[in-house]
């Protein structure tokens, strides 16, 4: 299987804007993680997607990889989707622009899903992890996602899922993590689709591959994401960095 890494890279962000070009240590944040991703061996290619010329000179003119968007997208799916149409390619992992310290294992994680699915029955694996306090459980900005007894995905939702009507009957709850490998083709068909209705409520692109019957295979990991989605995340980040 021939496997790349895109990382899909906006320049506006409504929280933090220009997030991506913010310093970190001397490197731009989506720098410092096109060199993580690049740096854990398991991708034949990496490449960053970006509307922004900013950010492709960044880039590119640190030897790195990158595809300038035509148009538009609602999703960072559509946006790789778009990138990757025409490259020789089996299986594309997204990696998220705004996490500079990404590591091999939960990248891994999914991989290893499509390398024991010799009959193609999963069209894309992501990572959940357990959750037990109940803030983290009810709070709509972590996706909650159940799943059937083959760990493939039932639902995601900001909405607490299975909702506790009955206490101590063991129900554990997951938050998404958002991780993704697709296969090309899940890509190219989620691109040629339209958003229903779920989608739409929930504002979950996940929700168009399950609504259209693609089989989304869950793993659980302990990962927990270090993204940057606010000035104080920067921060956080840059404190990070001096201990490492």
């Amino acid at each position: 299987m021939k496997i790349i890494a895109v990382i899909p890279a906006r320049y506006a962000s409504t929280r933090f804007p220009a997030k991506l070009m913010q310093d970190l240590g001397r490197k731009t944040v989506i720098l410092r993680t096109y060199e993580a991703a690049v740096s854990t061996k398991l991708f034949d290619d990496v490449f960053v997607v970006t509307d922004s010329d900013l950010i492709f000179d960044e880039i590119v003119s640190n030897g790195g990889k990158a595809i300038m968007s035509i148009k538009e997208h609602e999703s960072g799916s559509d946006r790789i989707a778009e990138a990757i149409a025409d490259l020789d390619v089996d299986i594309v992992v997204n990696v998220q622009g705004d996490e500079p310290f990404t590591e091999a294992e939960p990248l891994a994680q999914v991989l290893s899903v499509f390398k024991n699915d010799p009959d193609r029955k999963v069209d894309l694996a992501s990572l959940m992890r357990e959750i037990t306090d109940e803030d983290e459980i009810n709070n709509p900005n972590n996706v909650k996602v159940v799943v059937d007894q083959s760990q493939f995905a039932l639902y995601f939702s900001r909405s607490v899922i299975p909702y506790p009507r009955e206490k101590n009957v063991g129900v554990r709850y997951f938050q998404h993590i958002g991780i993704y490998a697709f296969r090309k083709q899940a890509l190219l068909d989620f691109y040629s689709l339209p958003m229903k209705s779920l989608e739409a409520s929930e504002k979950l692109e996940q929700l168009r591959y399950l609504e259209f019957g693609k089989r989304i295979k869950m793993v659980e990991t302990t990962h927990v994401g270090i993204g940057i989605d606010t000035a104080e995340d920067l921060e956080r980040a840059r404190a990070m960095l001096k201990d490492l």
